[in-house]
């Protein structure tokens, strides 16, 4: 039997142009929502993301303009901003590492061995940068020699960090939408926007990415622009 619950949250969430006015969405709706995308399966558990909850008017008339006008900002009770912050793997990988250390009691299993050597070493190899490319080109070269001989993780340079830490944090945008459309209220993710100008409007630094930002109210019919339509599913799920 499958789950009419989540059956009906997923139908429910739809992208909302146009947010009714009138209705506020509480800030515990926001703050569970948001608590519920930290829970988000991402990448080797580095939590390489930040969540940036806009729900003053002040900041919410600043973000409209950075939006470009889309109704989606214009009405929104509340906005979130999803961050990326590979610039963040040392911190991250050594939190990890002391949660893998408070876990040991006496000596240290097999399983706990690993996870401390995983994030001393393994991430480092992964995640480290310098100006010249050196460790990209190692990380190639490590790839292409050990993939010669099994299956083995394809990573180089930059591109592939960035699309790591995007991916995590998409399934945590994801999440807290379909967290907000289980509350009863609707969401529309939006791409459209200055990102240098949003970074600047949240004091980021430099290394830090948007994701995308997400405006959150009670939809209206007027917000819904048509249907929901998607392609055949014969031509995108293959069965082998």
């Amino acid at each position: 039997m499958f789950s009419k619950e989540f059956d009906e949250i997923v139908n429910f969430r739809r992208s909302n142009r146009k947010f009714d006015p009138n209705i506020e969405v509480p800030n515990d709706v926001i703050q569970k929502s948001i608590e519920r995308a930290a829970l988000s399966p991402n990448s080797s558990n580095m939590q390489l993301w930040e969540f940036y909850w806009i729900q003053s008017k002040e900041m919410l008339e600043t973000f409209v303009p950075l939006c470009l006008g889309q109704s989606a900002a214009q009405t929104a009770q509340q906005m979130v901003v999803f961050v990326t912050r590979k610039d963040k793997w040392k911190s991250r990988a050594k939190w990890n590492l002391e949660m893998v250390k408070s876990t040991i009691v006496g000596e240290p299993n097999k399983a706990q061995k690993m996870g401390m050597n995983y994030y001393k070493k393994v991430m480092p190899l992964l995640y480290m940068n310098d100006g010249f490319g050196v460790m990209s080109s190692i990380r190639r070269i490590i790839s292409f020699t050990m993939g010669l001989r099994k299956p083995f993780f394809r990573t180089g340079g930059t591109a592939n960090q960035r699309i790591m830490v995007h991916k995590s944090c998409a399934l945590a945008a994801q999440t807290f939408m379909l967290s907000i459309a289980a509350e009863g209220f609707h969401s529309c993710p939006m791409e459209g926007f200055d990102e240098k100008r949003v970074k600047k409007a949240l004091k980021l630094p430099r290394g830090a990415e948007i994701n995308m930002i997400i405006s959150v109210g009670l939809g209206t019919e007027l917000g819904i622009w048509g249907p929901r339509m998607r392609v055949p599913q014969e031509e995108v799920i293959f069965t082998h």
